[in-house]
């Protein structure tokens, strides 16, 4: 049983989710913003780790089976050690179907990591 913590890239606020870090170029970020927003980047700058966010968010129906996106290279437990540190770092959703797990990524995240990346609108 895992003890990791998940940190959200995203948090409700009663209007539905925002993200959880200022845009870049907004204003500096808290210590907790830079370690949610670390947490993201050090999850995806694996290459392998990244192919497999790749798989799920560009997969049909924007889910997948474990499936059908474990030929990334390595052994299929290697696979699932990826996906769940994807999960901790809060990129990726799963559910249990009978044998097979599911996984996808949700379209607020995705506009969430664009969002942190985005420069301002030139005025």
């Amino acid at each position: 049983m895992s003890n990791a913590k998940v940190l959200p890239l995203l948090e409700a606020d009663g209007q539905g989710v925002v993200p959880c870090c200022p845009p870049l170029t907004e204003r500096p970020m808290t210590a907790e913003e830079a370690e949610t927003a670390a947490r993201m980047f050090k999850a995806l700058g694996d290459p392998v780790r990244l192919r497999l966010f790749s798989a799920v968010a560009s997969h049909e129906d924007g889910e997948a089976c474990v499936c059908d996106i474990s030929d990334v290279g390595v052994s299929q437990p290697t696979v699932s050690h990826h996906l769940k540190k994807l999960k901790e770092a809060g990129l990726l959703a799963s559910e249990r179907r009978g044998t097979w797990v599911y996984y996808r990524v949700e379209p607020s995240v995705l506009a969430a990591m664009g969002k942190l990346l985005t420069l301002p609108a030139a005025a």
